[in-house]
């Protein structure tokens, strides 16, 4: 699991070769402004998901993989709490592995939350349990970058 600024993105842009056209859409467009909706950049290889997104309390966000794809997950206006848990370390399947949704959840807790303030992202890899959506009550925009491993 990675966390910083979009600022210093190009600090990871050699982690994967996808992850270069996926921070230079999010530093080039009006995130705020756009429609809300899927954006393929490189068919199943890259796409972003652009939500409006209201949060949850903490009990009704669910932890979750993917084994295909990377998240790169960004609040654009707002303040969002994600928990942490190793994937390795998840006991609690609530459902199993979807191939075609490339998902799985869980009722594990998580073991460390983070605080993703707007113009931050964090990137969670197949390795990483994350509980993504924690902001009772607020409503914000939010991006999800998808990137296949």
């Amino acid at each position: 699991m990675i966390l910083d600024q979009l600022s210093n993105a190009t600090r990871y842009e050699n982690c994967h070769p996808r992850f270069k056209a996926a921070f230079d859409f999010l530093k080039s467009h009006d995130l705020l402004n756009m429609p809300v909706g899927k954006i393929e950049l490189d068919g199943k290889n890259l796409f972003v998901n652009i939500l409006d997104f209201k949060g949850k309390d903490e009990e009704n966000c669910r932890m979750e993989t993917h084994r295909d794809y990377i998240d790169i997950q960004l609040p654009v206006n707002g303040c969002e709490t994600m928990g942490w848990k190793a994937a390795a370390d998840l006991q609690e399947v609530t459902a199993p592995y979807d191939t075609v949704k490339d998902i799985a959840f869980f009722a594990d807790k998580a073991t460390s939350k983070i605080n993703v303030q707007a113009g931050q992202f964090a990137i969670f890899f197949p390795e990483d349990g994350h509980q993504p959506g924690i902001a009772p009550g607020k409503e914000y925009r939010k991006i999800i970058v998808k990137v296949k491993m």
